[in-house]
């Protein structure tokens, strides 16, 4: 009976991760595969690579930005085919992400509350850091923008310690990612569109509020 019930709740689990998949691509957020939290013992992440720095959190393949895709038939494939991969969003095309820790995200919350402007898509990864999902930048602006999994430590930057900036060549996990705590990516507050507002929030003004938490509530 037991086995029964561990089928039955990795079933719904293996379900919940595709159609996230599939509700994302009809947002038009193109989705990918990502590698999943190691189910036997000594390793965190299962893909092939000893001492993974980022388990459970990255792409499958190295093509990820090419294989990216909103198509349904091809999402419905990868999943049926691998049912435990957790989910990548690339972020520069549609979105951007700010990611911050979680403490600063909190903070930030509550002051977009106070002052009326509204935070868009926001995710919780592990009760560590907090995801805020933004439009993407113009590409003329691209100079002056950073992004995660490129050439920089964003957590060094002084003006806003502990913030990473995920753009053009970056990615986040999506809800209901599994990660190797056991826990799962979950929306604070899920990607809807609102009538008579844009899906998602202008940058700047999302990052004024943010850089401000980073600084006063900085990553420990």
């Amino acid at each position: 009976m037991a086995q029964v019930l561990q089928r039955r709740k990795r079933r719904r689990s293996v379900d919940g991760v595709l159609s996230a998949a599939l509700r994302y691509a009809a947002l038009g957020w193109p989705v990918c595969r990502g590698a999943a939290p190691s189910s036997t013992g000594g390793r965190a992440c299962g893909c092939d690579r000893v001492g993974c720095p980022d388990p459970g959190a990255h792409p499958v393949t190295a093509t990820w930005g090419l294989e990216a895709t909103t198509d349904p038939e091809t999402i419905t494939r990868w999943w049926s085919a691998t049912p435990d991969a957790n989910v990548i969003l690339p972020t520069g095309r549609v979105f951007d992400v700010f990611d911050v820790p979680a403490g600063a995200g909190v903070m930030a919350l509550a002051r977009m509350g106070r002052a009326g402007v509204r935070p868009g898509p926001v995710a919780a990864v592990d009760a560590q850091r907090y995801l805020f999902f933004v439009a993407t930048r113009s590409p003329v602006d691209e100079d002056e923008w950073w992004s995660c999994h490129l050439d920089c430590v964003p957590e060094s930057i002084e003006e806003s310690p502990g913030l990473r900036w995920h753009c053009r060549d970056s990615y986040v996990l999506g809800a209901p990612s599994l990660l190797p705590s056991g826990n799962p990516v979950a929306w604070i507050r899920p990607p809807e569109e609102d009538p008579g507002e844009p899906a998602l929030p202008d940058p700047i003004t999302v990052l004024d509020v943010i850089s401000d938490a980073c600084e006063e509530f900085p990553a420990s």
